[in-house]
C-alpha cells in the first residue's frame, strides 16, 4: 500500500511558517546592517542569512562594503579638511564621523540640510549657499542616496524586491558627485573641499579611487539584477518549448 500524500499547504502552514518566523526573530532581520557588520568585513553566519538568496547576499555585501568606501572618504576628507569639522559642535572629526555614520545607518536627517536627502542634499552640500560642515553634508547626503537607490534598506531578504534603474542611477550620481568634489570652487576660486591633488610634490587620486569603487559595485549589482530576470523568462520560455514536466515525488 502506498503512503499517503502529505497536504503541502498544511506541512507550510504547521512547519515552515513557524520556522520562517524563528529565524527572522533570532537573526533580526530588521533590513539595517548594524554598524559592526559595516566597519568589519568579517561578521559570523547569521540565521537570518538562510532567508537570503545569492543576490541578496551579494547586495547586502555590497552595500556594506560601499558604505565601508564612503567612511574612508569622509575620514581622508576631514583629514585634509580639519576647518570642517570645527563648523560643528563636536569636539574632534572621530565624533562627527560616528554621528554621520548613525544618522545615514539609522535614517535619520542631519541638522544642517534643512530635511534634504539623497540628490537634493548632494547639490546643497556642494553649494556656494550652503555655510555648515560640507564634509559631514555631503557623506551623508551621498550615505542616504545609496540606501534609498536601493528601497531604504541595507540588508536584503527574499522577500525584497530592486529596481535595477535605480541602483543604475545612484552609480550615475556617484560619478557626478566625484566630478563635483574635484571642480566645485568658492567665489576666490578656491576648491570648496579639498580632495584629489596632482601637484609637483606628489599625487593623492585615493578619493577617486574610493569612487571608483563604489561605482563599480553599484554597476555589477545592476547587471546581475538585469541578468536575473532576463533568465527568468528564458527559463520559462524553456520549459515550455521542451515541455518539461514537474516532478511530482
Amino acid at each position: 500500500m502506498g503512503t499517503r500524500p502529505t497536504n503541502s499547504a498544511a506541512y507550510w502552514q504547521r512547519w515552515c511558517v513557524p520556522g520562517l518566523a524563528l529565524l527572522l526573530l533570532l537573526g533580526g532581520c530588521s533590513g539595517r546592517l548594524d554598524n559592526d557588520s559595516i566597519v568589519y568585513k568579517r561578521s559570523p553566519l547569521k540565521p537570518a542569512e538562510l532567508l537570503q538568496s545569492d543576490v541578496d547576499r551579494m547586495a547586502t555585501l555590497a552595500m556594506r562594503n560601499n558604505l565601508n568606501s564612503l567612511y574612508r572618504l569622509m575620514n581622508k576628507l576631514y583629514l585634509r579638511n580639519p576647518r570642517e569639522w570645527r563648523k560643528s559642535a563636536f569636539p574632534d572629526a572621530a565624533a562627527a564621523e560616528r554621528a554621520i555614520q548613525h544618522a545615514i545607518e539609522y535614517n535619520q536627517d542631519w541638522p544642517t540640510l534643512g530635511g534634504r536627502r539623497d540628490v537634493a542634499a548632494l547639490d546643497y552640500s556642494l553649494s556656494p549657499a550652503f555655510q555648515g560642515d560640507r564634509v559631514a553634508a555631503f557623506t551623508y547626503a551621498i550615505g542616504s542616496m545609496l540606501v534609498t537607490a536601493h528601497g531604504g534598506r541595507t540588508e536584503f531578504y527574499l522577500t525584497d524586491s530592486f529596481d535595477a534603474q535605480f541602483i543604475h542611477n545612484a552609480a550615475r550620481n556617484l560619478e557626478k558627485a566625484a566630478w563635483m568634489l574635484s571642480n566645485r570652487r568658492d567665489a576666490a576660486g578656491r576648491p570648496l573641499l579639498l580632495s584629489n591633488e596632482i601637484s609637483e610634490q606628489g599625487s593623492n587620486l585615493s578619493y577617486a579611487v574610493e569612487f571608483g569603487k563604489m561605482v563599480a559595485r553599484l554597476d555589477l549589482l545592476t547587471h546581475v539584477l538585469e541578468e536575473r530576470y532576463r533568465r527568468m523568462g528564458a527559463n520559462y520560455a524553456q520549459s515550455l518549448f521542451l515541455l518539461n514536466f514537474l516532478p511530482v515525488q
